[in-house]
């Protein structure tokens, strides 16, 4: 589609999905689907398995899609760091930026049946998912035309249609619910799988292990996967984990150590954990991975550690630098139109802020709606509680 075109087409984008709109931001430069052979930057690190080869198969339209992906959602993320540093967004907010490959590489592998189930850390989850930067915009803005109408806020975006079943608030507690999943995918025999994301941080709860447990005895097609960012909060994992290799922590289950900030590698990986689930049951993938941010806003992020060390990640492992080189490397399109690319997201992002901007905030007698199952909310608490809601707008 060409540039000129794009004006008449904007209020439709806005609504749709990133893999949709992706076909229409810009005139495609490559449509090859010639296959490529490419190295996984480092070899996997095995625990209790034979590893995937290094050598993943991908193509010039697929390379592509990955840096627009990436692109659009580390754009994402630096609008919602300034939108809530203008306090237009409030409470939690915890940003993925430098982490991108792991969402991306994910999608790239599974089908919209496969579970996903992550922590507070969900904006590009979601966006994966199916959602839409109106959609998150809005939600992050407390506005109606968010996925929860605007009353979830930063950290519980979900999307039950598309396999996304939220993030949560509570460390490690998406991991049993997770394991839950995966139980009704066995007991259904759909042969499909679920992906359990959490922090290292959280890779010392108990119920994580008492999860792993269980799906080991029932041969759970689960996948556990450590966004090993490395660092909890503002803890460094070697403060807080005697083993961090966190992939060797299943002990009798098998693991995986990835390349994180390569979509490649995590594209294998998955792939191959998807596989092994099917048949053998548990996996836990380790992805080396690094935020930019903080843990969350309220944190600068650099006080436990230093500058250099973030801006020598950002030039040595950066995953969309490294996809914009195999791009450029393989001539699948100009430098140039790659910058294109990143102004015609720019301004998708920037169009989904004024027009979230415009939807209302809930109405105040929306209050307890969508928060008990009908006949447990405030009515069942006597008449106070009733009366406290009658003096609602």
């Amino acid at each position: 589609m060409a540039l000129s075109h794009l004006s008449s087409t904007r209020s439709n984008r806005l609504l749709r999905p990133l893999a949709a709109a992706a076909s229409s931001l810009c005139r495609p430069i490559s449509t090859s689907t010639e296959p490529l052979v490419i190295e996984t930057s480092i070899p996997f690190t095995p625990h209790k398995c034979e590893p995937p080869s290094r050598s993943v198969e991908t193509n010039p339209q697929e390379l592509l899609t990955f840096f627009r992906d990436m692109a659009t959602m580390r754009r994402m993320e630096i609008a919602a760091d300034s939108l809530y540093k203008a306090k237009l967004i409030r409470g939690f907010c915890h940003l993925y930026d430098g982490q991108e490959a792991v969402c991306v590489g994910m999608e790239a592998s599974i089908n919209k049946k496969d579970c996903i189930i992550t922590a507070y850390r969900d904006h590009c989850t979601f966006l994966g998912r199916g959602g839409t930067l109106l959609e998150i915009f809005s939600e992050l803005m407390g506005r109606q035309g968010g996925c929860s109408k605007g009353k979830g806020g930063s950290m519980h975006f979900y999307k039950k249609e598309s396999g996304f079943y939220g993030g949560h608030g509570i460390v490690g507690a998406q991991v049993p619910l997770g394991c839950g999943l995966a139980f009704a995918q066995k007991y259904n025999k759909d042969e499909n799988a679920t992906f359990a994301l959490y922090g290292d941080g959280a890779a010392n709860q108990g119920q994580l292990f008492e999860a792993l447990n269980i799906s080991a005895l029932w041969d759970l097609p689960i996948i556990l996967v450590c966004e090993n960012n490395h660092y909890g909060m503002g803890t460094a994992e070697w403060r807080a984990a005697k083993s961090p290799s966190y992939y060797k922590r299943g002990d009798y289950v098998p693991g995986l150590k990835v390349d994180g900030m390569d979509v490649l590698a995590v594209k294998q990986a998955c792939k191959f954990a998807k596989e092994h689930v099917l048949k053998n049951g548990p996996i836990i993938l380790e992805m080396d991975t690094y935020r930019y941010h903080g843990h969350s806003m309220s944190d600068p992020g650099s006080t436990y550690r230093t500058r250099d060390e973030i801006s020598g990640v950002r030039q040595e492992r950066d995953p969309i630098e490294r996809v914009r080189k195999l791009v450029l490397g393989h001539d699948l399109a100009t430098e140039k139109e790659l910058k294109d690319i990143e102004k015609e997201i720019r301004k998708e992002v920037d169009e989904a802020i004024a027009k979230a901007k415009e939807s209302p905030m809930p109405e105040p007698s929306e209050l307890f709606t969508n928060v008990y199952v009908k006949g447990f909310g405030t009515e069942s608490f006597g008449a106070d509680r009733k009366e406290l809601r009658a003096t609602l707008p």
